[in-house]
């Protein structure tokens, strides 16, 4: 697998396109870059190739219109990420719920 090229991330077009202002990615939330900066970095160490995370947000876009859910663009990365990366073994699907149930409940923060 080659490492994707910076210009492939920046170059993303349509439902996939990253939300920018004046040029700038744009992130209201330290979680959403963090997810961001963990899949380029992901992909970058060969886990997965990039077009297999772009088809799953484009998959992932395009479930959540076609049910109506008020979910962020993020929130809908966040959602495909997940998904590749417990379908790579990378990840225990396990995990991710108890992860979520630590944030939720506040017994794990945000920031760190």
């Amino acid at each position: 697998m080659d490492p994707v090229p910076s210009r492939q991330i920046a170059d993303m077009t349509g439902q996939a396109a990253l939300p920018r202002k004046n040029g700038d990615l744009v992130f209201d939330e330290a979680w959403q870059g963090r997810i961001f900066g963990m899949t380029v970095a992901m992909s970058h160490q060969a886990l997965f190739e990039w077009r297999e995370f772009q088809a799953r947000l484009i998959a992932e876009i395009a479930r959540a219109e076609r049910e109506g859910e008020a979910s962020t663009y993020y929130e809908r990365w966040l959602r495909a990420f997940e998904r590749l990366v417990a379908d790579k073994g990378l990840l225990d699907p396990g995990d991710v719920s108890r992860r979520h149930g630590d944030f939720e409940s506040g017994r794990r923060d945000d920031v760190f």
